[in-house]
């Protein structure tokens, strides 16, 4: 049996390695286990976006950045909606004590504080990150807050290399709470469900335009509420916007 040529000759200088050690990130927890003692940080926008929907159109963004060695870091979060019309919608701020305790996962400790529509809510966090197997990018976080509130995130996502700089990003996040509150308009049990598909071209890696596509489902009480202000418990949006990190 006749075997072809064996194929030879380097990869691309840009190319990715297939476990980031090279330091190239596919999102904010790749490689963040691998510095040794020395403090190092980054800081992520993951999505800074315009959106259009069948009932709103407006921006929205998501960040997060850290700063610290392998074992701690400061670990700050960040998400939010801007309508149209120029009002916050909803936003959110979190400051954790991230601590790794094993390899690509690390426990998070710290608080959390909701503005936009209605008053001001403040939590207390507690959550875990990192890689599950086969490069899920893991999420999950318990919050407690004042008069008994208390509620969850749940969040995972995967990146899918089209080519070296061409990547599907699909992203799912699902939402719950303890008790309704309905001065900010959220139901008891599962809210809400999102699932989102980006597309991104990494011009550079620190520079990525992308489109894509949410879907945002409301569920029980929170849906209730969505009826009661005559909007859409379902809602598909197109999104545009870019990708930066540092």
């Amino acid at each position: 049996m006749t075997m072809a040529p064996m194929q030879v000759g380097g990869a691309p200088a840009d190319a990715r390695s297939d476990d980031y050690s090279d330091g190239v990130a596919g999102s904010s927890v790749h490689g963040l286990h691998m510095h040794g003692s020395a403090p190092l940080g980054m800081l992520l926008i993951d999505q800074l976006e315009a959106f259009h929907g069948r009932d709103a159109n407006g921006q929205s963004w998501e960040g997060e950045g850290w700063y610290g060695n392998d074992e701690n870091k400061l670990w700050v979060r960040s998400e939010g909606v801007r309508s149209s019309r120029g009002r916050l919608e909803d936003g959110d701020l979190e400051a954790f004590w991230n601590h790794n305790v094993a390899a690509f996962w690390s426990t998070q400790l710290g608080l959390r504080h909701d503005v936009g529509f209605g008053p001001s809510r403040q939590w207390a966090a507690l959550g875990i990150q990192g890689l599950a197997p086969y490069w899920f990018d893991i999420e999950a976080t318990a919050y407690v807050g004042p008069s008994g509130r208390a509620a969850a995130r749940l969040r995972a996502g995967y990146e899918m290399l089209f080519t070296q700089r061409l990547i599907l990003r699909p992203e799912l996040e699902v939402n719950l709470h303890g008790k309704s509150d309905p001065a900010r308009g959220v139901g008891s049990g599962l809210a809400d469900a999102k699932l989102g598909l980006r597309l991104r071209y990494e011009i550079r890696r620190e520079f990525a335009p992308y489109i894509g596509v949410v879907w945002t489902r409301r569920f029980a009480a929170t849906a209730d509420f969505v009826r009661d202000g005559r909007r859409a418990v379902f809602d598909q949006q197109w999104v545009a916007g870019v990708r930066i990190w540092f």
